[in-house]
């Protein structure tokens, strides 16, 4: 199944789960990172907002900030790519470009996510095999992925049933170290 196939097919399977559901899984998936060390002791964490179906990121977000941790959040710039601000709270997000909420404070350029101890990224499908993942298809978080040290935890948070055998891949996808589902997290072979 090709990128676009593939793309539309997770994304009303995810709309047809009801929203206490996903959830639910949602807050599996933040209580499984928050047990990590490795989670807990990252002092920069580069996160995202969640919007419509994807695994809720709001109370993992707030969670991280509350116990410690400087956690950036991505600011979609005109060309596509991520510049990065930090969240200091709830009432420090506003809506930015296609509604999608930001930090207000001082945007610290696109290669913040260089100094990330901790990433945290969208995805809708990621191949089991090869750590490559679905995204909405803009590059946007592929682009950012290459800026990451080759030690960083980068972990993709899905859904159940989104962690898959054969998501296609281009030379451009950047893999990821960790899934993060409902059923807990995995480590990748990519």
């Amino acid at each position: 199944m090709d990128k676009s196939r593939l793309r539309s097919v997770i994304e009303d399977a995810r709309a047809a789960v009801p929203g206490d559901v996903r959830h639910a899984a949602s807050v599996r998936i933040r209580d499984a990172l928050l047990d990590r060390p490795w989670v807990q002791m990252a002092g920069l964490v580069a996160c995202y907002w969640s919007i419509g179906a994807e695994p809720e990121t709001h109370g993992l977000v707030f969670a991280l900030w509350k116990h410690g941790a400087t956690v950036m959040l991505p600011v979609l710039r005109d060309d596509d790519d991520l510049d990065w601000a930090v969240y200091d709270g709830p009432d420090t997000l506003a809506p930015g470009r296609f509604g999608i909420m930001e930090p207000v404070d001082t945007r610290r350029g696109v290669d913040a996510i260089r100094t990330a101890a901790l990433v945290i990224v969208p995805a809708l499908a990621v191949d089991r095999a090869t750590g490559v993942r679905l995204g909405r298809g803009g590059g946007s978080y592929d682009r950012a992925l290459a800026r990451v040290g080759p030690n960083v935890p980068t972990v993709a948070l899905l859904h159940e049933g989104e962690l898959m055998d054969g998501v296609p891949a281009e030379p451009h996808d950047v893999p990821v170290r960790y899934a993060a589902t409902p059923e807990g997290i995995v480590r990748l072979a990519g």
